[in-house]
């Protein structure tokens, strides 16, 4: 198994830090919407909820179809016939809490571009015909992609595919209401937009969970501690680095060392 780049490693560590040591301007973000395979047309695929969840206190703020449908007094038979409108509106209330919250940072899984991500979100409000105005762009500088931090701490086959799903059973993450990507798409087939919804708002939870446990190291993967820490003795050497006995001990042997020096260099 690959291990993790010291430098990739200590960069991503100082970035989860950075993120944890601030909470309070911190957002996980997720989204469900429609599968994106099997279409030949290229049309993207409509959203039906998002997910915005503080990192310091959990509250999180979601926008969804079917509980717009429900205050717009559209009736669940109609929901189909009105998803644009309704689509379009929702995407709007999203905008205008980004752009209420435009100093928060946004820790995701994987929303990278046009396919799925901020791109994909941005696409569709224009696919609507929403004014641009109602668009707010989060600066790149602002976006933090999970997995790829997660990459770089453990290293490429830190945990195998689907990785989201796996790592929650490897940390023994309960995550009901969970629905993993084809039964999303089945979910949405079947106009079950509660559960996609709910799936969202788990899956903005799960995220936080796992980001947490990295940065307390205590995430488990199925990277070896031996690669984690670069070979045996290089890994030693870390540990005992790290460990406050230690520290506390070189400090008093620096002290003792010094004070030595100066004694036999004044001793008559």
């Amino acid at each position: 198994m690959a291990a993790p780049n010291p430098k990739q490693q200590r960069k991503a560590r100082i970035v989860l830090d950075g993120l944890f040591d601030r909470p309070d301007t911190v957002c996980v973000i997720h989204y469900s919407c429609e599968s994106f395979y099997e279409r030949p047309e290229g049309r993207s695929p409509r959203i039906t909820s998002i997910a915005v969840r503080r990192l310091d206190s959990a509250q999180t703020t979601s926008f969804s179809i079917h509980q717009l449908a429900e205050i717009r007094k559209v009736t669940f038979e109609q929901i189909k016939q009105q998803y644009d409108a309704l689509e379009r509106e929702m995407l709007r209330q999203f905008f205008d809490h980004l752009r209420t919250n435009k100093d928060m940072k946004y820790l995701h899984w994987n929303m990278r571009d046009s396919n799925y991500g901020f791109q994909a979100i941005e696409h569709r409000i224009r696919v609507l015909r929403g004014d641009e105005s109602e668009l707010h762009i989060v600066d790149n500088k602002d976006k933090f992609d999970l997995p790829r931090l997660l990459r770089d701490i453990y290293g490429p086959d830190y945990i195998g595919h689907p990785r989201l799903t796996r790592l929650l059973a490897k940390n023994n993450i309960k995550a009901r209401d969970f629905l993993a990507g084809a039964d999303e798409a089945n979910a949405f087939e079947k106009q079950d937009y509660a559960a996609l919804h709910l799936s969202t708002l788990r899956k903005a939870d799960v995220i936080a969970n796992i980001a947490f446990l990295a940065y307390d190291k205590k995430l488990k993967t199925d990277t070896p501690w031996r690669a984690m820490h670069g070979g045996r003795i290089i890994g030693i050497l870390t540990w005992l680095g790290e460990h406050p006995l230690f520290s506390v001990g070189m400090a008093a042997v620096g002290a003792l060392s010094l004070a030595l020096a100066v004694v036999f260099r004044f001793w008559p």
